[in-house]
């Protein structure tokens, strides 16, 4: 039979542990742990402390900090989770010196970098840029959806959370009714479920009265959200979520992030101008350029084509690429996915007959659509609007080849008024051309590691705080810690220093 060494692996050892050993060169800790405390300037924290005759003493930023980068590295994205390994994990230890600072000192430091945060993030950019990280020649900018501390189903316009809070009342109403004529075995039951319902009253209408309603681009009433009204309900890759939308500018030559930033909304072309803006402005303070785009590459999504983007980036000397929503339509390489598109297509407006003499359409079953003479603007157009009678179309044979499933009668829109659309023409004309698809087709390279490296191998799926300037700060050290990562891989200097 065979013979084996003893082993009990409940057997406790003391253990001399030297923390600086544990660092070893060419890992992340060893490049966090030298950046903060000999590369990046954090003065900016001396100032918040007023404790130097009378208080307790408090936890240097230095230890908070490289215990929260080093945490979001890991995929620890609670403070909870940080307060359990800064106690029982070794590298944890080392990085803090064996300092323990508790769930609530961590997620009160984070809450407090709204104005550092960004100091922090372009210190990093600088050293990325000093060991030639960052190539300047092509950007794509894109955006990741994530959900945050918010359910969707707090979510709605005023009237809709109005006519929620008085179902609920009605329901209130009946438990009470109820209450009165039941054994005193459920009145313990129902007190509950209607001191549950008043809660549920009462949060709806302190939120009516201390808050205005959202309005959208087009003067259309948004949806708002009772437990954080700056997210916004989207829809992204898993379907409809409450969250906010993470929008990253990114180097093409190591997929460095150049610049982010979180907002509560799921439409991103009006978000370009200003993030690109902010993108130069942090390239100009981090060393890299005074102008960063000029006369560069810079690739963005179908979601960002509008005529005010590319005339923005015409206006300011940046070679943009732009797909607008048909350009997979207009692209030679799919012949077959264009055919099947096409054959999908319901009736068109040349299959309807104008009667120039009294101003209506007449469809292919003989019935009449007819617009009441208004002149509307839809988008950018301008036009009249003719609507079918809803009686007729419910019963027509011909419906499933006229609309879409759910809609109720045919319309037509008829443009009188056509937008100058100088600039998107161009655009367009730019990223059909053999250049424009091979120069497009290099996004998803760029940008989706990016996201990839940030949502899946660091965990960040989820926001865990909650308001605009708050989810800012998560997305900002996720995004610092992806660069962080690329000087470990990239920069050579951490190996070096071996």
């Amino acid at each position: 039979m065979a013979k084996y060494k003893h082993f009990d692996n409940k057997q406790m050892e003391f253990l001399v542990v030297n923390f600086k050993e544990q660092l070893v060169p060419g890992t992340f800790e060893y490049a966090l742990n030298d950046i903060i405390e000999n590369r990046i300037d954090l003065s900016c924290f001396e100032n918040k402390l007023n404790n130097d005759y009378k208080g307790a003493s408090a936890y240097h930023p230095k230890i908070l900090l490289k215990a929260i980068l080093f945490a979001y590295s890991k995929g620890f994205l609670y403070s909870r989770r940080i307060e359990y390994a800064l106690k029982n994990n070794i590298i944890f230890m080392a990085l803090t010196g064996g300092a323990t600072p508790d769930h609530s000192t961590i997620a009160s430091f984070i809450s407090s970098l709204k104005d550092d945060v960004l100091e922090i993030f372009i210190q990093v950019l600088m050293i990325c840029a000093q060991l030639d990280l960052i190539g300047g020649e092509m950007f794509a900018l894109d955006g990741c959806k994530i959900s945050s501390n918010a359910a969707k189903e707090h979510s709605g316009t005023f009237a809709e959370l109005e006519k929620k809070k008085q179902k609920l009342k009605r329901v209130l109403i009946e438990l009470i009714e109820k209450q009165q004529s039941c054994d005193k075995s459920q009145i313990d039951k129902l007190e509950k479920r209607i001191d549950k319902y008043d809660k549920k009253i009462d949060k709806i209408t302190k939120f009516l009265d201390n808050n205005k309603e959202k309005m959208g681009t087009r003067n259309k009433k948004k949806k708002s959200n009772i437990t954080d009204n700056e997210s916004a309900k989207m829809i992204s890759s898993h379907g409809y979520i409450q969250g906010y939308n993470g929008l990253s500018v990114v180097d093409s030559k190591n997929q460095v992030v150049i610049y982010p930033e979180a907002f509560g909304s799921g439409q991103e072309a009006q978000l370009m101008t200003d993030v690109l803006d902010k993108a130069k402005e942090i390239s100009n303070k981090s060393g890299i350029s005074e102008d960063i785009f000029k006369n560069q590459k810079v690739i963005c999504d179908t979601g960002y084509f509008s005529e005010k983007n590319c005339e923005y980036l015409e206006k300011n000397n940046i070679d943009g690429y732009i797909p607008d929503q048909y350009y997979r339509q207009r692209n030679p390489r799919f012949p077959e996915k264009n055919e099947l598109r096409k054959r999908k297509n319901l009736y068109t407006q040349d299959v309807f007959h104008y009667n120039e003499e009294n101003d209506y359409y007449i469809c292919p079953n003989d019935k009449i659509l007819k617009s009441n003479g208004k002149n509307i603007k839809y988008h950018e157009y301008r036009g009249n609007r003719y609507r079918a009678k809803k009686e007729d179309c419910q019963n027509c044979l011909k419906q499933n080849q006229c609309f879409k499933k759910g809609s109720k009668q045919r319309q037509l829109f008829i443009i009188k008024k056509y937008p100058d659309k100088t600039y998107s023409e161009k655009m367009i004309n730019k990223i059909d051309s053999d250049k424009g698809r091979d120069i497009y087709s290099k996004r998803m390279g760029i940008v989706e590691p990016v996201f990839g490296n940030i949502t899946y191998q660091k965990k960040m799926n989820y926001f865990g705080l909650r308001g605009k300037n708050k989810v800012n700060i998560q997305w900002i050290l996720y995004n610092t810690v992806h660069n962080i990562e690329k000087l470990v891989n990239y920069g050579g200097y951490y190996r070096k220093r071996a």
